[in-house]
């Protein structure tokens, strides 16, 4: 694939090396996941309203259950930002091919972010895309870096145009994957202390990563989050439902489950990390 935009045409070593090796695995790990973790229909999704449209501008306006409000955020921080990312006025996930994913019932709203035209952008990518969009929304520019499975550093460099911020991100899709950014996000977090910006991930090949969009609390000091993916193959970031409490979804409350459901992945609760 050619990634610089120079004619230098490479194949990720995260691929090339390792997939000959892993496919036994995928395969299996994928039968397991399908058996385990039923998708989301059509059914229950159409439990949020209408399919095709959304009446949110962005995160900071999904509705929030009787009696929440959201947490303060400081000025110029991560949690801010995710609070204004925008939302699509559809409602449908489309894949990097322009086709719409299989499943469409595990989103609540779309996020309105470039998904790309490869297979690239799927869990752990939207995770760094989202940050590295927040540090360059900040011209915070010597913070965007990320590492791949064998530590190796990728950083952003001048000169610092969004052409070039979009093949930088390209690279790190192509080298990076939720292994390496499970090794990044070395902080690990209570799910009772969870913050917008924190990263459920399970690190592995196949891994998964949603990150953390939004936090409210109640006057008992009660806790809910709302989550977001994208996934395989590379499809738009979307926010999630919560099939395991329609009542309140798309929000999760914080709990003491060791699982924590969502639409297509489970992850334990000892899985949530922060940048």
């Amino acid at each position: 694939m050619d990634l610089t935009g120079n004619g230098i045409s490479w194949i990720s070593p995260k691929i090339s090396n390792m997939l000959p090796k892993f496919i036994p695995l995928l395969l299996l790990a994928s039968l397991w996941c399908r058996q385990k973790i039923p998708a989301v229909t059509n059914r229950s999704f159409q439990q949020q309203g209408d399919i095709t449209n959304n009446p949110y501008l962005n995160i900071g306006k999904i509705p929030l259950p009787t009696g929440y409000e959201r947490n303060e955020c400081p000025a110029a921080s991560f949690a801010l930002w995710l609070r204004n990312v925008p939302l699509k006025k559809s409602r449908t996930v489309y894949t990097f091919d322009g086709t719409p994913k299989r499943n469409q019932g595990a989103q609540y709203a779309v996020i309105d972010m470039p998904v790309g035209t490869q297979d690239l952008q799927q869990c752990a990518d939207a995770v760094m895309r989202l940050r590295a969009e927040f540090l360059y929304d900040r011209k915070d520019f010597q913070h965007i870096a990320f590492c791949d499975n064998n530590n190796n550093e990728y950083r952003y460099y001048p000169p610092y145009t969004r052409a070039r911020f979009e093949t930088f991100l390209l690279r790190v899709f192509g080298m990076c994957g939720s292994a390496s950014l499970s090794k990044q996000l070395r902080v690990p977090v209570a799910v009772k202390d969870i913050a917008a910006g924190d990263v459920f991930i399970h690190g592995g090949f196949p891994g998964h990563a949603i990150i953390v969009m939004g936090i409210a609390v109640n006057k008992e000091g009660k806790k809910i989050y709302l989550l977001a993916q994208s996934y395989m193959p590379a499809q738009d970031i979307h926010v999630l439902i919560n099939p395991s409490n329609p009542s309140i979804s798309p929000w999760y409350a914080v709990n003491d489950d060791a699982i924590i459901q969502t639409p297509e992945y489970a992850f334990s609760k000892n899985e949530l990390r922060r940048w």
